[in-house]
This record gives C-alpha cells, sequence and structure tokens, in this order.
C-alpha cells in the first residue's frame, strides 16, 4: 500500500480543524527543511539533518519567546540553559543523530558569524535522538556541508515526513518512525491562531501502540509485523517534539504549551522510559523582539491564562497525529548488519480503526 498520512486514509481524530498543509509550517513564518543521508558505502548511513527555522529565517535578529520542557532528560538539546534563563529562541532549531549535535551546533554559529547575525555569540538549539540501529552512526556521516543543505531547504508549505532528515534512522513502537507534523487552528476570543507541531519519533513499544485510544499495538502482533529487536536487545529510545504557534504567549505559557506535549504522547502509549529522552520545545512568534535597535522599550501582547485551554487541547492533538503522520509515512528500512525495522501496515490500521468505529469503541 503506498505511504500515505493518517487523514488521508479516512482516519480522523481530535475535534480542531488542521491549518492547510496540517503541518507545523501553517504557523506563518515557520520554515522547516531537511537534508537525508541514505547509502551503504563506505559505511551504512541511515541518518541526516532537519532545520525548523522562524520568522521566514530572520529567527536570528528577531528572536521568539519559547521554553522548554522535560518529560524525561535522557538526550540533548542545546542551549537550555540561556533559553530558559531568557525565554527567548535566536536560532534555527536543528534535528540529528546522537552523535552530531556538535556539527550541526557549531555551523549554525559559523553560519551566523558569516550573515553577519552574530555580533558576540550564540547558542544555537540542536536536538537528537539515537539512529545507531540502523545507522552507522559513530561514523559521523553528517558534516557541515548536509547542514547547510537543511537550512537551504527550508520552505513553507507540505514537509516530508518518515524516512527523512534527522528522522531517517528512527524507530517508532516497533515500527519505521522518522519525521511527522500536524497543526490545529483554534478560535479564541482574541483572534485565530494556528498550533503547529513536528515531532522526531524514537520510542515506544508495540503493546502499548494506541490510536484515538485503540490499543492497535496488541493487534498487530509480531508473527503479522516482526519485532526489530527480536534477536538483540532493544536501543533506547526518544522523542524530539516542537510546538510552534503564533499566539502571542510569554515565555511561561510556552513553557505550559510544551507541557502539553506529554499528553498526546502518552495517548499515543509513550510513557518515557528510563534511557529515553523526551524533550519538548515550544516558541511563539506573536510577539517580536528585535536583537539590535535603539528601542529599548518592547510593546508585548500576551493571552490571559484563563484563555489558554483551547491551545492545551489543540497541542495534544497535533502532537499525537504528528506522531501518527510519522508512523503512517515512514517506509520499511533495511540498515546496519542487515538489520529491518518494518513499516506500519496501513491496510490493517485501516481494518482495525474502522471495525472499532462501527463497534462504537474508542477513546
Amino acid at each position: 500500500m503506498i505511504r500515505t498520512r493518517l487523514r488521508d486514509l479516512g482516519i480522523t481524530i481530535g475535534r480542531f480543524p488542521t491549518g492547510p498543509h496540517n503541518a507545523i509550517t501553517d504557523v506563518p513564518g515557520v520554515l522547516v527543511g531537511h537534508c537525508t543521508l541514505i547509502h551503504d558505502e563506505p559505511h551504512i548511513a541511515r541518518t541526516g539533518v532537519t532545520m525548523i527555522v522562524p520568522h521566514m529565517g530572520n529567527i536570528w535578529d528577531d528572536y521568539a519567546f519559547a521554553a522548554y520542557h522535560s518529560f524525561n532528560g535522557n538526550g540533548e538539546l542545546t542551549g537550555i540553559p540561556w533559553l530558559e534563563e531568557s525565554g527567548m529562541l535566536g536560532s534555527p532549531i536543528g534535528l540529528t543523530n546522537t552523535h552530531q549535535v556538535g556539527i550541526v551546533r557549531d555551523t549554525l554559529v559559523k553560519v551566523s558569524v558569516e550573515e553577519g547575525y552574530t555580533r558576540s555569540f550564540l547558542l544555537p538549539v540542536v536536538a537528537e535522538t539515537y539512529d545507531g540501529w540502523l545507522n552507522d552512526i559513530n561514523a559521523f556521516h553528517v558534516t557541515e556541508e548536509h547542514v547547510r543543505a537543511a537550512l537551504a531547504d527550508a520552505k513553507g508549505g507540505p514537509v516530508a515526513e518518515g524516512n527523512v532528515g534527522g528522522g531517517t534512522g528512527m524507530i517508532c513502537h516497533d515500527f519505521k518512525g522518522g519525521i511527522g507534523t500536524a497543526s490545529r487552528v483554534v478560535e479564541m476570543e482574541e483572534g485565530e491562531y494556528t498550533i503547529g507541531v513536528l515531532v522526531q519519533a524514537n520510542y515506544g513499544d508495540r503493546a502499548l501502540f494506541r490510536v484515538d485510544g485503540v490499543p492497535v499495538g496488541q493487534m498487530i502482533d509480531y508473527g503479522r509485523v516482526p519485532n526489530p529487536f527480536s534477536h538483540e536487545p532493544p536501543v533506547n529510545s526518544s522523542i524530539i517534539i516542537i510546538i510552534a504557534t503564533d499566539a502571542p504567549l510569554l515565555p511561561v505559557q510556552c513553557k505550559r504549551l510544551a507541557q502539553r506535549a506529554t499528553v498526546g504522547l502518552a495517548r499515543m502509549g509513550g510513557t518515557g522510559y528510563n534511557g529515553s529522552g523526551d524533550i519538548f520545545l515550544a516558541f511563539a512568534t506573536g510577539n517580536h523582539l528585535p536583537s539590535q535597535g535603539t528601542t529599548f522599550l518592547r510593546h508585548i501582547r500576551m493571552i490571559p491564562h484563563r484563555h489558554l485551554n483551547d491551545l492545551f487541547d489543540a497541542t495534544a492533538e497535533a502532537t499525537e497525529e504528528a506522531i501518527l503522520n510519522c508512523l503512517c509515512m515512514a517506509e520499511t528500512m533495511v540498515g546496519k548488519h542487515g538489520r529491518t525495522v518494518h513499516a506500519l501496515p496501513l491496510d490493517e490500521l485501516q481494518t482495525i480503526m474502522a471495525a472499532y468505529r462501527r463497534d462504537g469503541v474508542s477513546r
């Protein structure tokens, strides 16, 4: 069956409408780019880089309020001490594999210097998940040129998902994982705002995998779709979740939004294992924070805390669907040592969901 997104299978979750592309790029000014590395010589490469670029690329000079939440902290997200201290994001967000965070981070610094954005120093934000099951991670495939290529590829509109960019070698609920995205549009007293989510999903056991409350993972047994770890111990797993919104939120409100990604992850069956790096970052572009200039007073807008509930719900919904889009779009992959990770069977997913909804059983 051709790989396709969740809604194209006739499966809809949640109550809020999506944006036009059902992607993080539905948030105005947010761009996404990938560089994907798949080759077998001289070493097995199943890896890459993904870039999320706010403010149409002007995030270097026009900061966004931001915050993060660590559900389980066995992972890396650079630049966090200053982001937490200042409440501001001032660089694109890079996603890659565990052993190549440094080259992505250093290249972002180098690009900012070349483009004249860095007047003193830069603390860019780069996150990782581990792809060493399928990828020869110690061959260090990602180079400065690949990071630059992901930045150059950053654009609006539909976002490539599944085995792309930083998600190329990832595994999710014992199926092939990777990159996924989704969005929600929320009508509020203050106006209409968009929540966009992008995930790099590399976590989870099949027995816990659920779709709209349906225990799908328990119905696709290992006789039907083999367990990639049947002959070897499973590797540690992680998920990075990036949340964007055009709502005018303060850093503390971004923090609250990032925490709600946990709800969407939990609905899928993610419980934050000890070895998992489950780290979530939310940024809001509804205020403009120029890094330079002679105007020292900032005119900041915010949504009252009591009006945030729909944004919380939308974040959980978009997180859940972003993970599902990742699973639906990812293709079976053979990697290092001939290891095979199979894709989620979409025909079987459709059959299971149709039977449950026909019988009136759902979340």
